[in-house]
């Protein structure tokens, strides 16, 4: 049997613990919770947003057969298909019949809340309850309507989740100055940012991918599609036909903006104007297709994940934290 030598095994173990502690070391960052404030507030903002928009026509979207636009056991049957366990409006009617309470009062009940977690994010109070109530009643609103649900939804649930998971109270909301909580510990801070970055390169990457193997986004067809199709016609057509050179141009920018994020986001020199163009898309995006809770959302998430400047904690600061 061939044996290596002591030197040989110390070293791969060496080379091995390091490659560990680099690991470590990229995804518990030590944070402070600046980030945390720009995420909590800009998702009560979000979430008021959504809530006001849907006021005039939330019973009609997800009242039940006969009544509502659709039914919302539609969209309740859709979700059935991918789990039984993901929770929607009908299990909140379920349980308000069962203390004889109306559907229409449930509805009304469910967007009181939803409106009331967003006003409470926004001011930093009851932070933790406040987010596992506008994540849970948005999560059940976006599966009973999923017909009329798209991606705005999705991100929305998903920044809502991490929202809840992450170390709230942060030390700009009301929360922190009313009980005096200690500071937390900035490697879990540092963590939760950085499960957001890596998302969000992943949704950019993938996304990008997929526009760069289609023809559409080379020769600006695609956009063209997109901008005069109902009800995204913003933009009048004819005006659209003035600039037509200019779509093929701005979709393999659109092309090449979304594929090297994961890369040049990650670069000191190079991660501000990233942001800036990313966030300058989904401002357009919003500005002209009328997609207003998509481009909010997708702003948020990119300027707490990566618009934040990052003061980072020492790491004397962040070994008393840990022995804490």
């Amino acid at each position: 049997m061939l044996k290596l030598p002591g030197s040989q095994i110390n070293a791969g173990v060496s080379l091995a613990q390091k490659w560990w502690q680099s690991f470590c070391c990229f995804l518990f960052p030590p944070e402070t919770d600046t980030w945390l404030a720009v995420l909590r507030i800009g998702l009560g903002m979000q979430v008021i947003v959504y809530a006001l928009f849907l006021r005039s026509d939330w019973h009609y979207l997800f009242a039940s057969s006969g009544k509502g636009l659709v039914g919302r056991e539609v969209g309740e049957a859709i979700t059935s298909f991918d789990s039984p366990l993901i929770p929607t409006l009908g299990w909140l009617v379920a349980i308000g019949r069962n203390f004889n309470i109306s559907e229409e009062a449930v509805l009304s009940i469910a967007w009181i809340c939803l409106l009331s977690a967003g006003c409470l994010l926004l001011l930093g109070l009851f932070c933790r309850p406040a987010a596992i109530v506008a994540w849970f009643v948005h999560l059940c609103a976006a599966e009973s309507g999923g017909l009329l649900a798209y991606g705005a939804d999705s991100f929305m649930t998903t920044a809502l989740f991490y929202l809840l998971l992450s170390p709230l109270p942060d030390h700009y909301s009301f929360d922190h100055w009313v009980a005096k909580t200690k500071p937390k510990n900035p490697r879990a801070l540092g963590f939760w940012r950085r499960v957001i970055q890596v998302q969000l390169c992943f949704v950019y990457f993938i996304g990008g991918l997929a526009k760069c193997l289609g023809n559409g986004w080379w020769d600006g067809s695609n956009l063209w599609r997109a901008l005069i199709r109902p009800p995204f016609t913003v933009v009048p057509p004819d005006i659209l036909v003035r600039f037509k050179y200019a779509l093929p141009v701005l979709g393999i920018a659109i092309c090449l903006l979304e594929v090297s994020y994961p890369v040049f986001i990650w670069m000191k020199k190079t991660r501000l104007i990233w942001l800036v163009c990313i966030v300058a898309m989904h401002a357009a995006i919003g500005l002209l297709m009328g997609l207003y809770l998509f481009a909010l959302v997708m702003i948020v998430m990119n300027i707490a994940a990566f618009g934040v400047i990052s003061n980072t904690a020492t790491p004397q600061s962040a070994t008393e934290t840990d022995a804490q």
